[in-house]
């Protein structure tokens, strides 16, 4: 008898699980909340101009890298077109008014940094091996079969990344520098682990690309195929209940009272959201207090800017700026120094395009800050919240202007999000950016396992692995193989 498997949520991880399972030969069913499925996939669309909410650029994308084999066999291509980004500048760190460039390829790397840093050329070549060894030494990162159930080098999870690059230079300037990219993870300086630091910057130093047209195209692709193989898609569905009988799940209840059966489930929810839809003897207390306490990254105040028709020339890199000395502890502001950084990009609408059409700005911003109108709903918080929301959009737009001279007034207009926005359309936890966060001075404590105390009920998405798209495929694969083995997903990527 064939199997139905259950998927709650179809942001990329529920929906690369969907895809997965299904051309093995399971029933999928996949349930999502929201109208539009995709979760940090998803856009949305004013006054004609589409904006991306979470997935702003990816990496590893050249033929016979590793993303391009993963979008190879999920049959992304030609549903997908990406544009690459600058290759000597795919990032900008802006800080102590110099700004440093980013080059894909460790050489290129070495050599753009060497040029502000003469005499770190041998360290900067030291810090770049590290990084190129922590991802080719991961068994999923570089597509090898594997027995282990951990699939990384404990030292990388033991050791911070604020330690590793401290070791490798006595540079102050250059340490800021190469942590310059830490938005894309949230970093702690002595907490984040070193392999999330070398992996990211190992992924998008390879190549570094832009989705054209937007990153929805990924989830519409990937809903298309879960149906074209059999699977359903519901969206506007929202999971309230995960049913249990004295051993293992049997249902799940929808919002709109249905109850549907299944034999294994997914949750591609934040583990504090699936833990809520389960009242059952089976999850015992001191794990579900683990799964609610644990420390969650920092949320984001986003800007979503329309620019005038052919007034702003398209930026093909990432701009990530500091106003103080340090890119470390920018989550830790005040009122008055907020923002302490911004990061800078602009949508891609089409392959080779002259100017933009719509750019992305966005800090730090904590949890609290909008605490006062939890539980309010979209649109209806009140005009103390449209007024906070002004006031910082403001204030960031001036920081941006104070770094590109001009750009207010090319501007048609502009929207926010805060992280109430965050909460209500993907549910991670208080907003945070990528979900719970990873400690390397608690690694076990801090780590959510693909499985769950109930034996047929999984986890995917961002807090397993790792967050960003290759850490969220990755951990499809790794939850998918609970039903099918990792090495035969392995081996099915390597024959596609």
């Amino acid at each position: 008898m064939t199997k139905h498997v259950l998927i709650i949520g179809s942001g990329l991880g529920g929906l690369t699980c969907g895809y997965i399972l299904a051309k093995n030969g399971f029933r999928v069913s996949l349930f999502e909340k929201n109208a539009q499925p995709g979760g940090c996939l998803q856009t949305f669309v004013r006054h004609g101009v589409k904006f991306e909410t979470g997935m702003h650029y990816v990496g590893s994308l050249e033929e016979g890298q590793t993303l391009h084999r993963f979008f190879n066999y999920l049959s992304l291509f030609p549903d997908v077109e990406a544009a690459p980004l600058d290759r000597s500048a795919y990032d900008i760190i802006s800080l102590g008014g110099r700004r440093f460039a980013f080059a894909c390829g460790p050489e290129h790397f070495v050599e753009s940094l060497a040029a502000h840093f003469p005499r770190e050329r041998h360290n900067l070549q030291r810090y770049f091996d590290v990084i190129r060894s922590v991802a080719d030494d991961s068994p999923l990162y570089s597509l090898r079969y594997t027995r282990q159930v951990t699939l990384l080098n404990p030292e990388y999870i033991k050791q911070s990344a604020s330690s590793f690059i401290d070791s490798v230079t006595d540079d102050g300037l250059l340490r800021q520098v190469l942590a310059g990219n830490l938005p894309l993870y949230a970093g702690i300086r002595g907490r984040t682990p070193l392999y999330i630091h070398a992996l990211i910057n190992d992924f998008y130093n390879r190549s570094s690309f832009r989705i054209a047209g937007g990153s929805d195209a990924i989830a519409r692709s990937l809903v298309k195929s879960v149906r074209a193989m059999g699977g359903a898609v519901h969206t506007s569905s929202k999971v309230v209940k995960i049913n249990c009988d004295g051993k293992e799940a049997v249902s799940v209840s929808l919002e709109n009272g249905e109850e549907v059966r299944g034999d294994c489930f997914i949750s591609n929810i934040h583990p504090c959201r699936t833990i809520e839809l389960l009242d059952t003897h089976l999850i015992r207390k001191s794990y579900r207090e683990r799964i609610m306490n644990l420390r969650n990254t920092v949320s984001n105040f986003t800007v979503y800017i329309h620019f005038k028709k052919d007034t702003v020339p398209y930026l093909n890199s990432n701009f990530f700026h500091y106003s103080g000395d340090s890119v470390w502890g920018c989550e830790d502001y005040t009122e008055a120094d907020w923002p302490k950084s911004f990061l800078y990009m602009h949508h891609c609408s089409e392959r080779g395009q002259r100017h933009a059409v719509a750019a992305v700005l966005f800090a730090y911003m904590r949890f609290d800050d909008v605490a006062r109108w939890h539980g309010t709903r979209v649109g209806r918080r009140g005009d103390d919240y449209e007024a906070f929301k002004r006031q910082k959009a403001e204030r960031l737009l001036d920081e941006l202007e104070k770094q590109m001279p001009g750009t207010r007034a090319c501007i048609e207009r502009y929207y926010t999000s805060t992280p109430l926005t965050c909460l209500d359309y993907t549910g991670t936890e208080r907003g945070s950016m990528y979900g719970i966060f990873r400690d390397c001075t608690e690694p076990v404590q801090s780590a959510v396992s693909q499985r769950t105390k109930i034996s047929n009920l999984f986890q995917t998405g961002q807090n397993i692995n790792s967050h960003g798209i290759l850490g969220v495929i990755i951990g499809a694969i790794i939850t998918s193989g609970e039903l099918l083995g990792v090495n035969t997903i392995i081996e099915q990527i390597k024959n596609t």
